[in-house]
């Protein structure tokens, strides 16, 4: 004799136990059923026919008993053996028809498929063809609602059959019809039978039952009667045997999942479900989108108000240091740099450029006009070392520096306050406390550089005619260092400090005021106060995460059926999880890219009104992957928990 397809032996199924009573609900079931049979499971209702069906379909598991499928003990299968069988040897037709609302009449006969991997196109083709065959190849679009109940059941039918169907479960698949529609329904069941499938029908009522060829009836969790004789029926073409069966199964064991095909799968019914529940999905995407954009202005405005302090603060570049004369201790008079000290100091590596300097107020006369300004004694080297270019005429060169000559560049300011009506300066002379001073440049207007300070009123004039012609002193006022890495400038700054004290036998009679010290104590700060202002605003993006977290638990609930449809029709527990994980983090996704691009039409609109910002790449892509990792996080338990769900309690769900 052949290997039975099916084999029951002593099964059991108890519900209850430990605190409360155990109900047994089938009381030791033998049973064998051959390839190519057509039988009906009839009796009452609790009789346990339905049960029985759930374990013969591998959605439940015996109390007690074996179940061996094409020779293989079932209880030493694992999960994704177990979906296997479900997706490949099985096929339920149901009384509700278990028809996912949101999918067309061929999105869900392809179901099985998916699970199975065939290839989109294959898989489109096989369902149009089943429900061309089924008479319903006008309706291939048609969602559940827009058809009757027997076209209804005719696409779960043709669902059955997408992967092969070779063992028909049918649960009432004419409760809910009316007479004709029922009897079209066993036609068909007929009709399937004669071309080899196994067909096992669960009712309760006997007309039906009389369709089979073999008639099982249960009561009270026990059989009856069998009008089977125990033997195998005459084999029929096309009807797959237990060996065939168990070959495919333990080749597909070892079959890797084609994780790809199922994803984008994943995709597009996570986009469709929220495509469907548009008000439901647009309210929560609010929560992701508002964090993100404030996570993104946030982070923005304070990068860009630190940006212009930075700027305002650095305008005479961020490597600069000043040095001058101090006493050397609170009694003892100020110290002095010399010039031979700025010569050795220039020798050090780390610096990059020097200058001597001296300043003193003056007033400024140009025919009419007069005005006091800051008379600065540099060097050539004045515009390198500041960052700041002539913008008219030229700067004054080492021949002029040799000779003190008396030439100047003025600040813009100047050259507004004295020269007007649009008046050249340059070739003009102007009187400096009665010295007159030829102009051969204007300075680039550089602006305000804080504490009150009118960068562009200032005259620059060569050091050595400030010495001479003006402040009368042998000695700098102080000395412009820049350091050759603005980088470095503590290393620069511990240099100087060396030399100077070699130079002045150990005695501190001076003192560097490093510049770029200051500017990255407010960058630290305004780096602080920037991610104070982004975690403020990511708590609204956890908000966000929250409700992606409860409308999930809410999309699980409702859709209990449908993962119990999923489940029978060869779904994985991971092809749950990733289903409801992959709708999740779509969301997330969605809402990250509107947040984004919301935060930059806020930034337009900012900087518009002259706010200061500045947008960075990488805080727009971080509060992105934030947005995605939320999905992911708060996604995950929902998925969990519907990956989880018990698949006969699933289908019975209301």
């Amino acid at each position: 004799m052949s290997t039975p397809l099916i084999q029951l032996c002593g099964i059991r199924k108890s519900y209850g136990g430990g605190d409360s009573p155990a109900v047994d609900v089938l009381r030791g079931i033998d049973l064998t059923i051959h390839a190519g049979e057509f039988i009906a499971i009839v009796g009452t209702s609790g009789s346990g026919k339905s049960t029985m069906m759930n374990i013969l379909g591998c959605l439940d598991r015996p109390t007690a008993g074996h179940y061996r499928f094409a020779g293989e003990d079932v209880a030493t299968l694992n999960d994704d053996e177990l979906a296997w069988l479900r997706r490949e040897a099985f096929g339920f037709v149901f009384q509700g028809y278990h028809l996912i609302p949101s999918a067309s009449a061929r999105e869900n006969v392809e179901m099985p498929a998916i699970y199975a991997g065939t290839p989109a196109a294959d898989r489109a083709h096989r369902a149009q063809a089943l429900l061309q065959r089924l008479g319903l190849g006008e309706r291939t679009g048609n969602r559940p609602r827009q058809l009757s109940g027997g076209q209804q059941q005719r696409v779960s039918i043709a669902r059955a059959l997408m992967n092969g169907g070779h063992i028909i479960l049918a649960d009432e698949p004419t409760g809910a019809l009316d007479s004709h529609s029922g009897a079209e329904v066993m036609t068909l069941l007929d009709e399937l039978a004669q071309q080899g499938h196994v067909v096992i029908l669960i009712t309760h009522d006997r007309d039906v039952a009389a369709r089979a060829r073999r008639i099982i009836e249960v009561r009270d969790g026990e059989v009856i009667s069998d009008t089977g004789n125990g033997l195998p029926p005459p084999p029929r073409p096309g009807a797959l045997q237990a060996e065939a069966l168990r070959e495919r199964l333990s080749r597909a064991s070892a079959q890797r999942s084609p994780w790809l095909a199922e994803t984008r799968d994943a995709l597009v019914a996570a986009w469709r479900v929220m495509w469907t529940n548009r008000t439901r999905t647009a309210l929560t995407l609010l929560g992701i989108i508002i964090g993100v954009a404030s996570v993104v202005v946030m982070l923005a405005v304070g990068e860009g108000s630190k940006r212009q302090v930075m700027a305002q603060m650095g305008a005479f570049g961020s490597n600069i240091m000043f040095m001058n004369g101090a006493p050397a201790t609170p009694r003892a008079p100020p110290g002095h740099i010399r010039l031979s000290d700025v010569q050795a100091l220039a020798e050090l590596p780390q610096v990059k450029s020097i200058m001597a300097a001296t300043t003193v107020q003056a007033q400024v006369r140009y025919g009419g006009r007069d005005m006091i300004s800051t008379i600065g004694g540099y060097s050539p080297v004045f515009p390198s070392i500041f960052n700041w270019p002539v913008a008219e005429g030229s700067f004054f060169n080492e021949a002029d520096m040799s000779a003190g000559a008396a030439v100047a560049v003025i600040g813009s300011e100047v050259k507004k306050k004295l020269f007007v009506d649009g008046q050249d300066p340059i070739g003009q002379y102007i009187l400096v406390e009665n010295v007159p001073f030829q102009v051969i440049g204007v300075l680039a207007s550089k602006g305000s550089s804080g504490a009150n300070q009118r960068n562009d009123l200032r005259i620059a004039i060569p050091y050595s005619a400030a010495r001479i012609r003006l402040s009368g002193t042998e000695y700098p006022e102080y000395v412009v260092i820049a350091a050759s890495d603005s980088t470095l400038v503590h290393e620069a700054e511990q240099a100087i400090r060396g030399l100077m004290l070699t130079l002045h036998d150990g005695v501190q009679d001076f003192e560097v005021d490093n510049s770029a010290a200051l500017i990255q104590a407010e960058a630290h700060t305004r780096n602080g106060l920037s991610l104070m202002l982004g975690s403020i605003a990511a708590i609204s993006l956890l908000v966000g995460g929250i409700g992606v977290m409860n409308v999930m638990l809410m999309t699980v609930r409702e859709r209990t059926r449908e993962i119990g449809i999923r489940v029978a029709t060869g779904a994985r527990q991971r092809d749950i999880l990733r289903q409801f994980l992959t709708e999740a983090v779509v969301l997330s996704l969605v809402g990250g890219l509107i947040g984004v691009a919301l935060a930059l039409l806020i930034g337009v609109a900012l900087n518009a009104a002259k706010v200061a910002v500045a947008f960075s790449f990488l805080a727009m892509l971080g509060a992105f992957a934030c947005s995605v990792a939320t999905g992911v996080i708060f996604g995950f338990m929902p998925a969990r928990k519907a990956a989880g769900l018990d698949p006969v309690a699933a289908l019975t769900s209301e």
